[in-house]
This record gives structure tokens, sequence and C-alpha cells, in this order.
């Protein structure tokens, strides 16, 4: 794991949980992980993703993040897109062309866009080693931030049992973190 972390991210060790939170998430474990602001949440879904050589979906509740995330990626040479509103139909297209292609992928997108017909008959037939949910506070009741599309996001877990999912954020209470297993179906969820 070393090797890649400074082959294909240029880091030269895990931060705090890093690991932990990694390996959870590669034995195929549901995990609920709380790192601060700037304490390296993305990694946590990115390193699957390269090493695993798979398609990992990320769900982000912000454009500008996730742009700068792909962007951010594509200079490392790591392949990642995103799908959002701002799109053209083309955009959307060359994204799904260079899912199509294979291997390692990183996908971002809205909570909203998991909600349309399409995406969810097209994950039934991907091949996805990961679903990441940034800023899963959103999802609680009892969060600073909740937001009904959130709130949605347990159909992951139904529609894709066998796909483990990650819940980030960078804070939230005894409280919160339970509402997010809880309402994300998170089956016995590595903390």
């Amino acid at each position: 794991m070393e090797n890649l972390l400074s082959q294909a991210f240029h880091l030269s060790e895990f931060r705090v949980g890093q690991k932990e939170i990694i390996s959870a998430v590669l034995a195929k474990k549901d995990a609920l992980a709380v790192l601060p602001t700037g304490g390296g949440k993305s990694l946590c879904y990115q390193f699957p993703a390269v090493y695993l050589k798979q398609l990992v979906v990320v769900i982000s509740p912000l454009i500008a993040l996730m742009k700068d995330q792909v962007s951010s990626l594509k200079q490392q040479g790591i392949q990642a897109g995103c799908l959002h509103s701002g799109q053209s139909e083309d955009e959307k297209r060359e994204v799904f062309a260079q899912i199509n292609k294979g291997g390692t992928f990183i996908l971002y997108l809205s909570p909203e866009r998991v909600q349309k017909e399409g995406f969810r008959n097209w994950i039934l037939k991907r091949e996805i080693a990961l679903f990441a949910v940034d800023e899963s506070h959103c999802v609680s009741q009892w969060g600073h931030d909740f937001r009904e599309e959130y709130a949605e996001l347990k159909i992951l877990k139904t529609l894709r049992p066998d796909v483990p999912i990650l819940a980030l954020t960078a804070s939230a209470t005894p409280t919160v973190l339970n509402d997010i297993a809880k309402n994300l179906q998170l089956v016995k969820p590595e903390r």
C-alpha cells in the first residue's frame, strides 16, 4: 500500500486513520469516517479506486468541489470525471466513454443524480468497488446541514448490497453518526 501511495499520490505516508479506513473498504466493509477538514478524506476513496483498478462513485454536494477534485486527479494521471447539471450532453457522454474503457475511474456526482432512474439502472450493470458519501452529515436529520436528497441515498444499499459504502464527514456527534449509519443502511460499519 505504501508503494502505491508514493507512486500514484506522491505521499510518503498515510495520515492518522487513513490506512484503517482504506483497509476496511478494501475488505468490502461499510465504514463511517470522521476526519477533520484537511485530514485527507478524499484519499480514503481515491486510493481504493487506484489500488483495485475499478470504478469508485463519490456523492458530493458541491459542483465546485467535484470539479476541483477531478482536475487535481487528472493532473496526477488518475482517471476521474463528474456528472452535474451544468454539463452539456457531449461532456456527459465523454465521462461515460471513459468509464466504459474499464480500470481506475473516480466518478463524482450529486445526490440528486443518484435519484434518477437512468442512473439507478446504470449502477446495476457496473462493476463498482465503492460508494463514497462525502459530507455524510447531510444524511442526518440531526446534522447541521441536512439535505433531503442525501436522505434518499439509502437506495445505494438497496440496489447494490454487494458494494461497500464509505460515509465521510469532518464532524459528527455520536447521535449523528448513528443516524448516518441507519439512514444509509450501513451493515456493521467500521468506525
